[in-house]
C-alpha cells in the first residue's frame, strides 16, 4: 500500500491526470475514514482543474462524493470548469455538456435542462447542427424524467427532423426509439407501434433493434398480449446473443427478468407459465443453463398458482449460483413473514 501512496503523491505533484486515473480505485478504496477521503478529493479537484482533459477524473471524483451523500461537492468541480472555459466557445460548450451530463447522471433533470439550454444557445451561435440536435434530444429525455411527456415529444420530434436532414441515420433511429417510448408512456400504443415498425424495417444496428424489441414487449404487455410480449423479448435476447455482445445481452436479460418480476408482483402467474416456455425452447440448443433457468421460472409460476409443478427438481439441476439467487428472489415475492415482538 505504501508504494501506491508514493505513486499517488508523485502523480499529484506532477499533475499526471492519466496516472491518477490509473491509481484512483485502488488508492481511494484504501482510505478508511471520511475526513481523509474528503481531503484527498479536494486535492484531486485542484489538480483536475489543471488537466488537459479533466472530465474523466471529474467523473470519478463526483461519484465518490455521491457515495458520501454530497453530490453538490462533486458538481462544484464541473461548475468551476465551466467558469474556466468561458473564453473559448468550443471548450465552453464541452464544459457545459459535461456539467449537464453530470446533473442528468445524478438525477437532477431540472438542472440538466437549464444547463443544456445554455449549451443549445451556444451551439446555435457556433452553427453546430449535429450538436444542436443531440442537445435537443438530451433536453427531451430530461423532460420525460420530469414526466412532462408532451414537451419531451415536441423537442425529440425537432431533433429527429434535424437528424434526418443531416443524414445521421443512427441518431435518427435512436430519436424514433425515444419517441416510441414517450408515446408508449402516454398510452398511445398505435403511434408507438408505428414508430417501432419504421425502426425495425430500416437498416439498423443491433443495439437499436434490441431496444425496439424491449419497447415492443412493453406495448404488447400493456395490451395484454403476453404471448407477443414474450416473443419480442425472445427476439431481443437472441439478437444480442447473435452478435456476441455480452454487455448488450446482460441489459436484455435484466429487462426480461424485471418483466417477469413485475408479473409475479401482480400475481399474473398464468401469464408467465403459459408463455415463458418459448424462452426456454430458444436456448435448448444454445445454452442449457438458460434453458433450465427459464424452465424453473415456468415451474415456479405454477407453484405460486397452486398447480402441480417440478420446481424443486428443475431448481436442483441448476449449477449457476446467480440464477439460483434470481429464482430465490422471485420465490420471495408475495411471501410475508409474521414478526412477533416478545
Amino acid at each position: 500500500m505504501g508504494e501506491i501512496k508514493l505513486e499517488w503523491e508523485k502523480a499529484l505533484e506532477e499533475k499526471d491526470c492519466e496516472k491518477l486515473l490509473e491509481l484512483f480505485d485502488d488508492y481511494i478504496d484504501s482510505i478508511e475514514d471520511e475526513e481523509t477521503l474528503r481531503k484527498e478529493l479536494e486535492r484531486l479537484k485542484e489538480v483536475a482543474l489543471q488537466c488537459e482533459d479533466p472530465y474523466d477524473l471529474a467523473h470519478e471524483v463526483a461519484h465518490v462524493y455521491s457515495h458520501l451523500g454530497d453530490v453538490e461537492a462533486g458538481i462544484e468541480l464541473y461548475k468551476k470548469l465551466v467558469e474556466m472555459k468561458k473564453d473559448d466557445p468550443e471548450e465552453y460548450a464541452t464544459a457545459l455538456y459535461y456539467l449537464a451530463d453530470a446533473y442528468e447522471h445524478f438525477g437532477m433533470p431540472d438542472k440538466a435542462i437549464e444547463t443544456y439550454e445554455k449549451l443549445l444557445e451556444l451551439e446555435r451561435e457556433l452553427g453546430n447542427k449535429k450538436e444542436e440536435a443531440l442537445t435537443l434530444a438530451h433536453i427531451a429525455i430530461n423532460y420525460d424524467e420530469l414526466e412532462e411527456i408532451e414537451k419531451a415529444i415536441e423537442l425529440m420530434e425537432k431533433a429527429s427532423v434535424m437528424f434526418k436532414e443531416l443524414g445521421d441515420e443512427r441518431n435518427y433511429l435512436i430519436s424514433l426509439l425515444d419517441l416510441a417510448h414517450f408515446y408508449y408512456e402516454l398510452g398511445d400504443y398505435e403511434k408507438s407501434e408505428e414508430l417501432l415498425s419504421e425502426i425495425l424495417k430500416a437498416p439498423r444496428d443491433t443495439e437499436i433493434e434490441v431496444n425496439a424489441r424491449i419497447i415492443e414487449a412493453e406495448i404488447k404487455a400493456a395490451q395484454e398480449d403476453f404471448k407477443g410480449a414474450f416473443q419480442s423479448l425472445k427476439q431481443a435476447l437472441l439478437k444480442a446473443l447473435e452478435v456476441d455482445d455480452e454487455e448488450l445481452f446482460s441489459i436484455v436479460f435484466e429487462a426480461v427478468y424485471n418483466f417477469i418480476m413485475e408479473l409475479f408482483e401482480e400475481k399474473m402467474y398464468k401469464e408467465v407459465y403459459e408463455n415463458i416456455g418459448s424462452l426456454a425452447d430458444a436456448f435448448e440448443d444454445i445454452n442449457e443453463e438458460y434453458e433450465k433457468f427459464f424452465t424453473a421460472v415456468k415451474e415456479l409460476a405454477k407453484l405460486k398458482d397452486g398447480l402441480d409443478n417440478e420446481y424443486d427438481r428443475v431448481y436442483g439441476t441448476i449449477s449457476v449460483d446467480e440464477f439460483k439467487e434470481l429464482l430465490d428472489e422471485l420465490k420471495k415475492i408475495g411471501t410475508s413473514v409474521l414478526s412477533v415482538r416478545l
